[in-house]
């Protein structure tokens, strides 16, 4: 499966916790921004991004604990790509979602604040 076939293949398997955080930022809901979805990014997939300001938002399931490394490494090539990648651990949203939406909002302000 090539890199876009997978990514395809995830947006239609999204997560619940994937889907809450979609409903949520898409058609610029969230401070008119567009956001993608399972978007490729070198040899990445990454879970949403604003290509506007380069900023990626990551969340993470309990498999991520086992690939600290991998998700480490994957950070690094994408920060020296000039991303911003946040993460999140789906706990959060599952307990938390307004909370992580305002960490996002904040994540944005700040980015758009040092572009000016």
């Amino acid at each position: 499966m090539t890199l876009l076939e997978n990514a395809r293949s995830l947006r239609k398997n999204q997560t619940d916790v994937e889907r809450w955080l979609w409903q949520k930022i898409r058609n610029r809901q969230l401070l008119n921004l567009k956001f993608r979805r399972q978007f490729p990014i070198d040899r990445y997939i990454v879970d949403f991004v604003c290509l506007e300001l380069k900023l990626i938002i990551e969340l993470d399931g309990s498999q991520h604990i086992e690939q600290a490394a991998y998700d480490e490494r994957r950070r690094v090539c994408l920060e020296q790509r000039g991303f911003r990648v946040i993460r999140f651990w789906n706990n959060d949203i599952l307990n938390n979602g307004d909370g992580v939406l305002e960490k996002i909002q904040l994540v944005i302000i700040e980015t758009r604040a040092a572009l000016k």
